[in-house]
């Protein structure tokens, strides 16, 4: 049988453990242990392997995620053999954390992750209540490699100047970085020859680290309102967070 579609592009990957690339827009896995997996996202797979289900991760995860409106519904996935995941035909990317790294992002854009790395959910600081971009993301540090993805071919913007994202487009950011929100009038940017621009906020990000853009902005998945998160940030919010 002959056809383009059997072309060494396409075929099996083969020969590197741990997470990989098959294409940009699916990811596999070479098991020998374990690793972490966005629930529903296993597309195939091939040898001894099992998925368990873990909500968000723990019991404080899980009411944490309850609360914000943020976090990964996550699977564990043991066992040997090959496992091949993707969402929706997004773009995936591999990023490989360090110690002393930290990385900000927001949950809807994490695929996999290895079990190497810690996980939890954090308020974004600085933001102002008007925005509509969310309160809360999730963040990853530790020494491990995680699969983010994209909606198209996203942009890694160098933060060495003060820097301004749309928050429905930013994927994610280092942890590092000083956030906060501006209103667009502020940039000059909320009125055109007597028109909105559509632009009502900005996120902007201070220090040094990168943020990572996608040109999509699609309304965050899993994240709440500012007006929302206001509401929720005393009490039991405010502890949980801290934790």
């Amino acid at each position: 049988m002959r056809s383009e579609l059997f072309s060494a592009d396409n075929l099996e990957k083969e020969g590197q453990p741990g997470l990989r690339l098959q294409n940009s827009k699916l990811l596999k896995a070479e098991l020998n242990g374990e690793f972490m997996a966005r629930v529903g996202s296993m597309v195939a797979y091939q040898g001894q392997v099992n998925f368990e289900a873990l909500g968000s991760g723990g019991i404080g995860k899980f009411l944490k995620q309850k609360l914000t409106g943020e976090g990964v519904p996550l699977m564990r996935v043991t066992g040997h053999g090959d496992v091949f995941l993707a969402e929706s035909a997004a773009d995936i990317h591999l990023i490989d954390i360090e110690p002393g790294d930290a990385l900000s992002i927001n949950g809807a854009n994490v695929l996999a992750f290895e079990s190497t790395l810690q996980y939890d959910i954090k308020m974004v600081q600085g933001v102002g209540m008007m925005s509509n971009a969310g309160l809360f993301n999730c963040v990853f540090s530790g020494q491990g490699r995680i699969a983010v993805t994209t909606k198209g071919t996203p942009v890694v913007l160098s933060v060495d100047q003060p820097t301004y994202v749309d928050p429905q487009a930013a994927i994610c950011w280092s942890a590092s970085l000083q956030t906060g929100y501006h209103r667009a009038d502020q940039l000059g940017m909320g009125t055109l020859l007597g028109r909105t621009t559509g632009e009502r906020f900005t996120m902007s990000f201070a220090g040094q680290g990168f943020v990572v853009v996608q040109p999509s902005e699609e309304p965050p998945g899993g994240l709440h309102g500012a007006a929302h998160g206001q509401q929720q940030q005393g009490g039991i919010l405010g502890n949980l967070l801290g934790n």
